[in-house]
């Protein structure tokens, strides 16, 4: 008996796992994950009920975490938080999903967020505990120019950066100084250059961290780190300056979180806390579905998912609740045909992989699958 009980514990544990191997693949669809304490990404294949079969991993460094890939989608891009500050680039198997590193090129800083603007040539970066922005060249065979074009300093914590669809302004949200640092692109030489006025300054106390642009390039939404909620802004698309529209809260009616505070960047002491965290709201990431419908945010403390419904012509969003998700869910991402969504966490021991309700935008679970130490990054990259 007690074999017999060692035995049904052991299948219950890889029941999904096992399963997955069962159902056919989705043609070329793969989910690619960060693993920060492990130093590799992981790789996996998606089943056409969104499961997900594991693949062979590939090397990286310690501390990898910010990825992106390239417009082609030939490219995946994964910087290291660790020195030396660099960046792996490998090629995509548009088969198989594989991944084979191409080039590891140097970074000006600790990157917590990089991206590529639309044509793939230059790569941005932005440094959470160095206050700056950096862009890079990108050759045609993809890899990364070992010396910045530019290295621009911003306001304090930059979080993130990234060009809107017209690919001609760049926005970088900046945690520890409540504001949002516009800019104007030039893609033919890869300048970056202040807007004016250069500078949205933004609630007291929000702390903007990442944010997305939809996809007609009218709205733009920033998450707020510090208190859980998205600001929806419209984007004029002659000038690309921001305008406030309005913000809506991710998280429950009653939350028994309080508004957090900035913390200190990853692999550097912060020293002891003056306070106790363990109640902060720490909101994390946030995407929208390719329809424009929904819009989803996830939250570390309270291990959860927020939907939002999304109004297409004002950008006003509806929270409609929260679902419970991996422990301390940092990055999350969407399949580019909005019928899959994947998330991470930190704390976890597995990712999950969630289908998307076209019509209500409700999440209902697919299976959880094993991941690395630390994974905290998805890219969801389709040759379908």
């Amino acid at each position: 008996m007690k074999s017999i009980a060692k035995l049904t514990k052991g299948i219950t544990i890889i029941a999904l796992t096992t399963l997955i191997g069962h159902a056919p693949a989705l043609a070329g669809t793969f989910v690619y994950v960060s693993n920060a304490d492990e130093g590799d990404i992981g790789v996996y294949s998606v089943q056409m009920d969104g499961s997900l079969k594991p693949g062979e991993r590939a090397k990286a460094a310690n501390i990898v975490m910010p990825m992106a890939v390239s417009p082609d989608r030939r490219f995946l891009y994964a910087a290291a938080r660790s020195k030396p500050y660099s960046v792996f680039v490998y090629a995509i198997d548009p088969n198989t999903g594989a991944l084979k590193t191409l080039s590891v090129s140097a970074l000006a800083e600790s990157f917590p967020y990089i991206s590529l603007d639309k044509t793939g040539r230059y790569l941005f970066g932005a440094s959470y505990g160095s206050h700056l922005i950096s862009v890079n060249a990108v050759g045609a065979d993809g890899r990364v120019a070992p010396e910045p074009l530019q290295v621009i300093p911003v306001g304090r914590n930059a979080h993130a950066i990234r060009a809107d669809e017209s690919n001609r302004f760049v926005f970088v949200p900046t945690l520890g100084g409540d504001a949002i640092f516009q800019f104007t692109f030039d893609s033919k030489t890869g300048h970056l250059a202040s807007n004016t006025p250069a500078v949205f300054l933004t609630k007291p106390a929000l702390g903007p961290r990442h944010f997305i642009t939809s996809s007609d390039n009218k709205f733009v939404y920033v998450l707020s780190e510090l208190t859980g909620s998205v600001t929806t802004f419209s984007l004029n698309s002659d000038t690309g300056l921001l305008t406030e529209v309005s913000s809506a809260s991710g998280l429950p009616p009653e939350p028994k979180l309080v508004p957090g505070a900035p913390r200190a960047p990853v692999g550097v002491p912060g020293g002891p806390p003056l306070r106790n965290t363990d109640n902060d709201i720490w909101a994390a990431d946030l995407h929208l579905t390719p329809n424009g419908k929904f819009l989803y945010m996830t939250e570390r403390t309270s291990n959860s998912l927020a939907t939002f419904s999304v109004d297409g012509a004002s950008g006003k969003l509806i929270y409609l609740g929260s679902t419970p998700t991996e422990k301390q869910p940092r990055g999350f991402a969407i399949d580019p045909k909005g019928r899959f969504l994947v998330v991470s966490g930190e704390k976890s021991d597995t990712i999950s992989a969630y289908a998307i309700d076209e019509a209500s935008g409700a999440l209902t679970l697919i299976g959880n699958y094993p991941a690395g130490k630390g994974a905290n990054w998805v890219e969801i990259v389709s040759f379908d």
